[in-house]
């Protein structure tokens, strides 16, 4: 299933490339993201706004599978494309929940405590579901580091809910 998943959300997400400003300056990221929600209401992140697109039929169907397992209502998602293991994500942390899922290639992720630096790494597989919510966000920040071990792509949907 999540096969099927990591194929129809590869050709059905309309991926754009991502972009951040660092120190001031506007970043044009490899990995490519895509926006969606149950409205078209903006999220910005890293001083960058984006508008959400309505849900797709697949989307919906993993949406709603997310819900039933976590026993959490989402308006909304964020969805990142790592083409291969080059790409990966810095030290941060979320505001809120995040119900987020992978598809595709097996990455290591990281945990580091905020105040005494502990390190906590896990590997998320195809097909894998991590909840992170209250304390792991307010006192754990989090990454995927690169790696030159992965070739293929990797899917990461995070849920979330967005107060508008």
């Amino acid at each position: 299933e999540a096969d099927h998943f990591t194929d129809k959300l590869l050709t059905t997400i309309d991926w754009e490339n991502d972009q951040s400003f660092v120190y001031g300056k506007l970043i044009i990221t490899k990995r490519k993201v895509g926006w969606y929600g149950d409205e078209a209401f903006d999220y910005t992140y890293s001083k960058t706004t984006k508008k959400a697109l309505p849900w797709t039929d697949e989307l919906q169907e993993i949406k709603n599978m997310t819900e039933r397992k976590t026993g959490e209502q989402y308006n909304s998602c964020l969805l990142n494309l790592y083409h291969n293991g080059n790409e990966g994500m810095g030290w941060h942390s979320d505001d809120g929940a995040i119900a987020s899922l992978s598809f595709g290639a097996e990455r290591k992720f990281l945990f580091r405590h905020k105040k005494d630096k502990e390190t906590i790494s896990v590997f998320l597989e195809n097909g894998s579901l991590l909840l992170m919510h209250g304390t792991t966000q307010t006192h754990w920040l989090h990454r995927m580091p690169p790696t030159k071990k992965v070739t293929t792509p990797r899917i990461n949907i995070t849920f979330r809910t967005i107060i508008v």
